[in-house]
């Protein structure tokens, strides 16, 4: 039975590897006709419909009452930071950036969070953590280049600035998830309710409300779907079905380069050589600072 879960655990972890690697191509396609707020509305609004259905079809017996002062508290505080905050500054990353460069950049947060872990779960940052920051910051340099090593200037700074922002912010917010014992359905829910009632406050302030796309606007629908709502799911069931997280945690790494065949034949991005030197620098960063150290 055992062969049989974990032959699950692969289907759902590559079924949502395939999703995660096309959401950077729809931000692009979604942020084509609507502003990075607008986009922010609809798929959280979708995700938020998509984790209400999962509460009450396919978990009936989990409730999200009684809530105490403390767990709103927290929800609205993991809300602020996901989706609200994060996805506005990912998005807006994305507004400004070629989503070949967005894309590995955000993708840099595992560092971060090591380097957060420090001061925040007083856990040590080992050697191989140091080199993976030296190593994967590389890659973000040479990315940043955008195919123009020999006369090497940080292009869009300030989008570079955003999608680093943003994978601070999502590291932020995963320390904070795991210090949350609460189910996890309930939280996505409960930090999608509150996001919500964020991104709409931002709107009446803004004027946002108005003159939505069409074809954005399905892949904003997309979005919330398969970017910030089932794939979550799917991905913690992959997680209880395998023998060991470490089966299938590593098929993450794979989205990134899937995702630049989606970037490159669905938007027309032409790929820059800097682009593929620099995801394979942030990703080998990223397994150097998984090295565990040996034992005695």
């Amino acid at each position: 039975m055992s062969g049989v879960n974990q032959s699950k655990a692969y289907l759902l972890a590559m079924l949502t590897v395939l999703f995660w690697s096309t959401v950077a191509t729809a931000f692009k396609i979604a942020l084509r006709g609507l502003n990075y707020i607008q986009v922010l509305v609809v798929a959280n609004a979708v995700s938020l419909v998509v984790y209400s259905l999962i509460l009450a079809f396919r978990s009936p017996h989990i409730s999200i009452f009684p809530l105490s002062g403390r767990s709103v508290a927290l929800s609205a505080l993991q809300g602020f930071l996901n989706p609200f905050a994060y996805y506005l500054i990912l998005f807006k990353a994305y507004s400004i950036l070629p989503a070949q460069i967005a894309q590995p950049v955000n993708f840099i947060w595992p560092v971060v969070l090591m380097l957060l872990s420090a001061p925040l779960l007083k856990q040590p940052v080992r050697l191989p953590g140091l080199i993976a920051l030296v190593v994967s910051f590389t890659g973000v340099l040479i990315l940043s280049s955008q195919g123009n090593l020999l006369h090497y200037r940080v292009q869009e700074p300030a989008g570079i600035a955003l999608a680093l922002c943003s994978s601070l912010i999502w590291a932020m917010f995963w320390i904070l998830n795991l210090k949350d014992k609460r189910d996890d359905v309930v939280k996505l829910f409960m930090s999608a309710l509150f996001s919500l009632v964020f991104i709409l406050a931002l709107t009446l302030v803004t004027g946002n409300l108005s003159g939505f796309n069409s074809r954005s606007l399905v892949a904003a629908i997309y979005i919330g779907l398969f970017e910030m709502g089932i794939t979550f799911v799917l991905w913690l069931r992959a997680l209880q079905f395998s023998e060991s997280t470490g089966k299938v945690s590593n098929l993450v790494y794979l989205t990134p380069f899937i995702s630049l065949i989606f970037i490159h034949f669905v938007l027309g991005e032409q790929l820059y050589f800097t682009s593929i030197i620099g995801l394979c620098l942030i990703v080998g960063g990223i397994l150097i600072q998984g090295i565990k150290k040996r034992p005695g």
